[in-house]
């Protein structure tokens, strides 16, 4: 089917290209896309082993003209979005509503092997609890980025590739439907080597896997 062409798991659903595609209009075409990123969500299972943890901001850049900062980092206006990787593993990300200690280690505990993984984080101080309930080790950015395997790279890696594919493909999203956006991104990060990522999507989607 067309379909095919469009939702290929690695590259994005488009609902503006799938509309065209397969013959419907672009609210019947998203709809379908909202659909199938519903089957995109994955069970929830405990990362273990190395685990890094980072977050990073998701939104539009003020217009020209405005007169308003494009604040970057921890003070800017734009949408926190948490994202945890193990080492060699699946990746999982959020968007959060604030980054204070106790929602860090709440997500943490809900997803995280404590008693068994490292955790490795940047020097944020919303971290700091972390070391209470399980091994914590903290990467100071401000001096070095890499110390044996103490790093956060793989979790940047897929920064970039969220990023990059949210303004690439989408240019952008509202914040109501950013947590199905940043699911998808997880999935095609999490399954990149399957064999047959489609079959296996609509086959989720159909509720016959």
């Amino acid at each position: 089917m067309a379909i095919s062409l469009i939702l290929n798991a690695k590259k994005g659903i488009s609902a503006r290209q799938l509309a065209r595609d397969i013959g419907v209009n672009k609210d019947t075409a998203w709809y379908m896309a909202m659909r199938i990123r519903r089957a995109m969500i994955e069970q929830r299972e405990l990362l273990q082993g190395i685990v890094e943890m980072d977050e990073t901001y998701i939104g539009g850049k003020p217009r020209k003209g405005t007169g308003q900062v494009n604040k970057r980092g921890r003070g800017t206006k734009k949408t926190p979005v948490v994202g945890i990787v193990q080492r060699g593993g699946k990746v999982k990300a959020k968007p959060v509503k604030n980054l204070k200690g106790r929602t860090l280690a709440s997500l943490v505990r809900e997803n995280v092997a404590t008693d068994t993984a490292t955790v490795i984080t940047d020097e944020f101080s919303g971290y700091i609890r972390f070391a209470r309930f399980t091994n914590h080790q903290v990467v100071n950015h401000r001096a070095w980025y890499v110390d044996g395997d103490n790093h956060t790279n793989t979790i940047e890696s897929f920064w970039a590739l969220l990023k990059r594919g949210i303004v690439g493909q989408y240019h952008k999203v509202s914040v109501r439907y950013l947590p199905k956006y940043i699911d998808e991104f997880c999935y095609r990060y999490n399954n990149r080597n399957h064999q047959d990522l489609f079959g296996q999507t609509i086959g989720r989607a159909l509720g016959v896997i």
